[in-house]
């Protein structure tokens, strides 16, 4: 059983069909990239994950249960994490705390014992800390704990996003450009960090892209989509090679 799967999955804006018929597997420890050109309907597809959209057609399954019809904070509360083409940050607090309020729903210490500071609430808060340090340290972010996020460089603050979204302690996570606006130094550490997740974590990755050296290099399967449709599947070497992308990324016949 795939751990996330969509079957016969669309939506439509009036009368605009932004997806049609995505069917799309995500096996448990699996790296696998959602591409295609601009306007393809990649986002459109997180959104409907995170139930951000509620689908027009079709189902969406995790760990073999339906999903559809949640709402966002229980999607997240049932294992999906995600970050955004533009970075989400708590901009105005510290790096430690937007880590720590994404752990904030596993948090298990009665009401009482947070008003009154007793041990379990002191235990807890202890246990949270040295998480999330541990999260920043993943990133080689400990060293900025204190710093507000908007001080971050930019590169930072999208380490800081997906470090935000390990703190939910997901079975997926969904990237969202995370190399957009990147450095190639940048890009290249961002990419031993995702292996680093990949080995660390129980945990499958789908992202969205457009740095095709980026994708080529990390993921295990790619999808591609072209105004709403699936056009082409398989293993990097395969989608580098099919003519149907090719078209598609530079436009003429298939031929």
């Amino acid at each position: 059983m795939a751990l996330l799967e969509t079957r016969d999955l669309g939506i439509t804006f009036g009368g605009l069909q932004a997806l049609q018929h995505l069917d799309l597997s995500l096996e448990p420890r699996e790296i696998v990239g959602l591409i295609g050109p601009n306007g393809a309907g990649k986002t459109t597809v997180f959104n409907l994950l995170t139930s951000v959209y509620p689908p027009t057609t079709g189902s969406i399954t995790l760990d073999g249960v339906s999903i559809v019809g949640k709402k966002t904070y229980q999607i997240t509360q049932l294992g999906i994490a995600r970050t955004f083409q533009n970075i989400r940050l708590f901009k105005d607090i510290s790096v430690i705390d937007n880590v720590k309020i994404a752990m904030n729903a596993q948090m298990r210490y009665p009401t009482l014992a947070g008003i009154l500071r007793l041990p379990s609430y002191r235990r807890e808060e202890q246990e949270v800390h040295s998480r999330a340090m541990e999260l920043l340290g993943i990133f080689s972010l400990e060293e900025f704990a204190q710093s507000k996020a908007k001080n971050l460089p930019y590169g930072k603050q999208r380490k800081l996003e997906m470090a935000r979204a390990l703190a939910a302690n997901p079975k997926v996570l969904l990237l969202d450009e995370p190399a957009a606006g990147m450095n190639p130094t940048e890009t290249q550490e961002l990419m031993e960090t995702i292996s680093l997740i990949h080995r660390t974590f129980d945990i499958a990755i789908l992202l969205i892209e457009h740095d095709m050296s980026f994708v080529m290099g990390i993921c295990q399967r790619l999808v591609v989509l072209d105004y709403g449709k699936v056009i082409a599947r398989g293993t990097p070497e395969e989608i580098q090679k099919n003519p149907a992308v090719i078209a598609a990324y530079l436009g003429g016949d298939e031929e």
